[in-house]
């Protein structure tokens, strides 16, 4: 797998999305809208960080599990959620030493965008995945693309790389952009059913400081999420 190197930076991260626009106020509120009611789910966290996610899920009483390429970021989720907690190191990019079935729901949030290939990593989620199950993708918005580098090819499978500061520090991150057509071409291929498709608004409690400058609706072009059914 090629992506970013997490452990270099997992806490600088991981306190930036305790509080952040991007995180604390819009993806996360927004995956937890569209998990909905997850009492008594076995809810696989695909790509965990430090765990706030699955940390929401479990207090929604789901039965939670997590995994992260990162080792830094895993320990920081064991901090979060317990010794007993059931978390990995493992690369979505690899077989996943999951049951067939295993899951009710499986979220993959702030994941894909890093992998070049998704063919193997949606493959191996819809096997855990029992049949009926959810997956719940977001993703960088296409779109948001297309704004920011109006000369590149949309319709490319293309690698990028950008510059954030986390917490005060200076961080460079590697993309894999993809058209909307290529994304839903690869759920498809890979066994699931589009359910949802949403750009959702930020959270309600999103503080005026954190809102971005001149922004005066409540949505933006920032991710994009889907609920998808393993069939």
């Amino acid at each position: 797998m090629t992506t970013t190197d997490y452990d270099d930076f997992a806490a600088a991260y991981a306190a930036e999305n305790e509080k952040g626009l991007f995180n604390a106020h819009y993806a996360r509120p927004a995956v937890v809208g569209l998990a909905g009611d997850v009492t008594g789910r076995r809810v696989l966290d695909a790509g965990c960080g430090s765990g706030p996610l699955m940390e929401s899920m479990r207090a929604g009483g789901a039965d939670v599990a997590g995994f992260d390429v990162s080792a830094a970021m895993v320990d920081l989720a064991r901090e979060r959620l317990g010794d007993d907690a059931d978390l990995r190191v493992l690369d979505l990019a690899a077989p996943l030493p999951y049951g067939d079935g295993e899951f009710d729901d499986v979220i993959c949030s702030l994941v894909l965008h890093y992998l070049e290939d998704w063919t193997a990593p949606l493959v191996e989620l819809r096997r855990v995945l029992r049949p009926g199950g959810r997956l719940v993708v977001v993703v960088n918005h296409p779109t948001a693309y297309a704004v920011v580098y109006p000369d590149a090819d949309y319709f490319a499978v293309t690698r990028y790389t950008e510059d954030y500061l986390f917490d005060g520090r200076e961080v460079f991150l590697t993309f894999w952009h993809r058209p909307l057509s290529t994304m839903t071409d690869a759920f498809t291929r890979a066994g699931f059913r589009i359910g949802v498709v949403s750009e959702p608004p930020l959270a309600p409690d999103t503080p005026d400081e954190l809102r971005p400058p001149g922004f005066e609706g409540e949505a933006f072009i920032c991710f994009l999420f889907f609920v998808l059914e393993a069939v």
